[in-house]
């Protein structure tokens, strides 16, 4: 079933796309319907150290980004779909490459509304998660935190949202949403990380039942995103979602928060500050200790970013 669901959403995101193609050929672009936006970009910091009294190691890091969006609007419906993709590096002297940055993030919602004056859609919403790379409790890289699809999270539900294209705003409504969290690797959902059900093992240690690669949860899902120029050249975007499951402490939220200042240069260049927070008390904090991983309670993660870099729109 949970396979089922995944190929259906990744089926919807892939014939969205032919579905435009079609539109674009059979209709002059007077009469498309179909907004598109591709936007990739790269941002690069370096430091080096020449006979520096001071001190330091020289590095380098970089950071790419894709954003593509497919946005369909016509009369009561509209039907709006998004694919981003991140991954950051950082490389200091004297040690390896790290990870900094790795995302895939897929979001379809489809609305229709009774009339055109109201700004109001009984909506279905659509959203994956996951990685590109394993990830590691640095500096240890023997044994990975996460990897693709370890985890990957699916939501999948139905509510309303209200929409107003001509201020960037949306804010969506579900009082059911089902979440999946998929841990295909059996090692961490043996650990029970992310919050599958773990291994069985008995007292000498010996695997009696492996851990469960896939959780289910249905629950009540609130998402609101808005970006407003604060100033010339200056733009302030907001993604917050949140979610609490009913069964398995309800009231208790799942957090994920992104708040990002870009200041564009020119056509070409770009800066961004950025912080993403992210709370879910499902996903146990792993830390080094002695040279061995601890797994801790859950904590508040958070990623901070100051780049600037290069961005193209086509």
């Amino acid at each position: 079933m949970i396979k089922k669901t995944f190929l259906l959403g990744f089926l919807f995101f892939v014939i969205q796309n032919n579905f435009a193609q079609i539109i674009r050929t059979e209709l002059p672009d007077s009469t498309s319907y179909w907004k598109k936006t591709n936007k990739i970009g790269l941002d690069i910091s370096q430091i080096t150290f020449v006979n520096w009294n001071a001190g330091g190691n020289n590095s380098i890091s970089g950071l790419i980004n894709g954003q593509f969006l497919r946005n369909y609007k016509k009369n009561n419906i509209i039907w709006d779909n998004e694919l981003i993709m991140r991954y950051g590096i950082n490389k200091q002297e004297g040690q390896g490459a790290r990870k900094t940055d790795d995302q895939i993030q897929i979001n379809s919602t489809f609305g229709y509304k009774k009339d055109t004056i109201s700004n109001w859609y009984h909506a279905g919403k659509f959203n994956f998660n996951t990685q590109f790379a394993n990830g590691y409790a640095y500096p240890n890289t023997d044994l990975a935190i996460s990897k693709p699809f370890a985890p990957a999270y699916i939501f999948l539900g139905i509510g309303a949202e209200y929409s107003r294209k001509d201020l960037d705003l949306n804010v969506y409504l579900s009082p059911l949403t089902q979440k999946t969290t998929l841990v295909f690797d059996q090692r961490l959902a043996n650990q029970g990380a992310f919050g599958v059900e773990k291994a069985i093992f008995d007292e000498f240690g010996n695997l009696i039942k492996e851990g469960k690669t896939v959780r289910n949860e249905t629950g009540i899902l609130v998402t609101n995103q808005w970006k407003k120029e604060v100033y010339e050249n200056i733009i302030l975007e907001n993604r917050i979602s949140l979610y609490t499951d009913y069964i398995h402490n309800f009231g208790n939220i799942d957090l994920d928060w992104q708040l990002q200042l870009g200041m564009v240069v020119n056509k070409y260049v770009k800066a961004n500050i950025g912080t993403h927070v992210l709370y879910d008390d499902d996903i146990k904090s792993k830390v080094e200790e002695n040279g061995i991983q601890v797994t801790k309670g859950p904590k508040v993660q958070l990623k901070q970013l100051l780049g600037v870099g290069m961005v193209y729109l086509f």
